[in-house]
Formats: C-alpha cells, structure tokens, sequence
C-alpha cells in the first residue's frame, strides 16, 4: 500500500519506520528542515513544504495514496490534511495530543477514519509494565471501550471451561483465544480454557472488573481510561 505521512517527528517517523517494515511505500510531508534531512538520510521519500496545502499533498502523491496520516503535533494542520486526503478518497488518520477527547470527537471524528493519542497509547504501554499480573490493556477503541488481554489463571473461575460456557456481562464480547504459547486466532465455540490460554476481550470501562473476575479472578484491574 501507499501511505502519505505528514509529520517526520517522533510519531510520524517511528510509523513511517514500521509501514516501510512491512514493505508499504511511504512519503513523508515535513516543513521543518532539520527533521527534512533526518528522514532523507534514513532514506526516506521526503517533501519538503506545509502539509495542510493541497498542492504540496499533490506533490507527495495524494492521488494514488491509499491512506493519509495526519501526525504531526498541531491539530489545525493535521485536520486540514484530512480533509485534503478525504477529497482524493484516502482514508484519513487525525492525531491529537491533548486530552479533549469529547471537544475532539465532537468536533472532528465524524469528519475522519481514526484518531489517535500517542500518549495515551504510550500511557497503556507504562501502566501494563507498572502493573504486571495477567491482564493487559491493548487499546482504547472508543471513548469507553477498550480491548484487553487476559491470561487464564489456575484460579480462574472459567478454567476448564468453553468458550461458548462463558457468559461475559452484556457490554464485552470475545474477540480472539489463543492456547498457551500458541497464536491468536479467531475463537471457536468448543475452545477450552485452560491455564496460560489467552483471550482478547472488548469490553466497557464499566464491566472491566466483571471480565476480570470471571477470567482471571481476584487479581486488580484498572482501566486505562481511568489511569
């Protein structure tokens, strides 16, 4: 795939770094000239030039990108890029910073694909470590959603017990299961649960501690949106 990018600075780089890992074609749109020549001796396709003006996403090759990430740290900038992709059919990728999340979506994600927090996507990476223990946030999908993974306990109320035989509260579902050191996959009805299995729940901030209880036990869990 083809990804314009606009913002060569920790985040747009560090994204950059791991598309063109995958083998996708990336252009980068940075107007500072230091992070210009940082980029282009990692060899990376640079244009030089204001991202938010059409003629200089015409120039990084707008019309033929799939997707157009918005990353760099000023949110009027990267709003204004989006909407130049949404007018070539690319999909679009808003980053914002600050945490005003309801100003942000009210204002913003109905005109965009996806908008992203670095910080607090670096939060759930800090609070994981500081905390341990079997369960880890994923990601935040919605303003009250998030994607966690759980590590079954031999304590585990659900230990031995099927996919189809755990009855999770009405706002959390099973998205993926795993066997103990093996892949994630799509879970299947008869899939045991057993000691070390893996399961990948989305579920509300607010029946967390349910999911906990019932998978893992005991143990304390703290919602990312709350940390």
């Amino acid at each position: 795939m083809r990804f314009v990018i606009i913002g060569s600075g920790r985040v747009g780089l560090r994204t950059a770094r791991v598309l063109r890992e995958e083998g996708h074609d990336i252009v980068l749109v940075e107007l500072d000239r230091d992070r210009v020549k940082r980029a282009r001796e990692a060899d990376f396709d640079v244009v030089e030039g204001d991202g938010s003006r059409e003629e200089v996403l015409v120039d990084a090759g707008i019309e033929a990108a799939d997707a157009l990430g918005a990353l760099t740290a000023d949110l009027n900038v990267n709003f204004a890029a989006c909407m130049i992709g949404k007018h070539f059919g690319c999909r679009t990728v808003l980053r914002v910073d600050e945490d005003y999340r309801e100003e942000v979506y009210q204002k913003y994600a109905k005109e965009v694909d996806e908008i992203v927090y670095p910080e607090r996507l670096g939060a759930i990476g800090a609070k994981n470590a500081l905390l341990g223990g079997s369960i880890r946030a994923i990601a935040d999908i919605a303003q009250h959603l998030q994607v966690i993974l759980v590590t079954v306990t031999e304590e585990s109320p659900m230990n031995g017990y099927s996919i189809e035989e755990v009855a999770l509260p009405a706002n959390a579902r099973v998205l993926a299961f795993g066997k103990k050191d093996g892949p994630m996959g799509i879970p299947l009805s008869d899939d045991s649960l057993e000691t070390g299995d893996r399961v990948a729940v989305l579920a509300d901030f607010d029946v967390l501690n349910d999911v906990r209880q019932l998978l893992v036990g005991d143990e304390v869990v703290t919602a990312a949106g709350g940390a």
